[in-house]
Parts: structure tokens; sequence; C-alpha cells
């Protein structure tokens, strides 16, 4: 485990959130307008762009996902297309993706980016879950 592995489920430390954030605008630059890491039960905004309102209903836009995933997860078990891997929205400003395990997740909305920097955001999200040991 990292010097930066969450010790509490319901939210990140400090250093945490800041390896969380560095490591999607690594994957995707300038795009990522917002990053959010969540729980079962609570959430942290730990990034948002600095153009942007702290206006968002987080509350509904994290329930939203977590429910969408939990549907999601049993509706495809053990179908040929394997294992969910993550999700992404298309919006008229903007794409959403959603990295989830079966207790965590991270949402990250974005500008204007490729299939190829979903995919990194993907991946390199899901290493962070890996380090820190997330199921």
């Amino acid at each position: 485990m990292s010097d930066d592995t969450p010790t509490d489920v319901e939210l990140l430390p400090e250093e945490a959130q800041q390896h969380l954030a560095t490591t999607c605008r690594t994957a995707a630059g300038d795009s990522v307008r917002s990053v959010v890491y969540f729980s079962r039960t609570d959430y942290e905004q730990v990034y948002l762009r600095g153009d942007l309102e702290r206006d968002a209903d987080l509350d509904t836009f994290v329930g939203s996902e977590w429910q969408d995933f939990n549907i999601t997860q049993n509706a495809y078990q053990g179908s040929e297309l394997g294992d969910y891997r993550y999700t992404i929205r298309v919006f008229e400003n903007g794409f959403l993706i959603r990295v989830t395990t079966h207790n965590h997740g991270v949402i990250i909305t974005t500008d204007n980016v490729t299939l190829r920097d979903f995919e990194e955001l993907a991946t390199a999200v899901g290493h962070l879950f890996d380090e820190w040991n997330l199921d």
C-alpha cells in the first residue's frame, strides 16, 4: 500500500485526494472538469476546474450513478460481454466517466476527449483502486 492509501472508506485523506486529481489530470489533461470520489455512504469532490461553478447537485449526481452501477452490475452479470469496466455518458457540454468497484467509485467530468482518453482515465483510476486495495 502507498502512503496515500485511504484509511476511511467514506472519505479520502487529503494526500489521496491530490493523488487522484493528479492521476486524472495526467490521463486527460486540462479537459478534466471535475473529479468526485464516492463510497456507498458519502462522497467528496476532490477536484473542480477553476473556470467552473460549485453549483452542481452532487447528492443527486452521485446517488444516480451509484444506483445505476448497481443496476448495471445486476443486469449484465455473467453475460458474454465480460466484467463491467466503466461507464461513459455524453452530454451537450461535456462527458462523464464513472469507474466503480463494489464499494467505491469515481465520477470524472470532462470536456471534449477521445475514446482513448476515457480508456486511459479508467485504467489510471483502476490502478489507484488496486494500489489502495479497494474491491
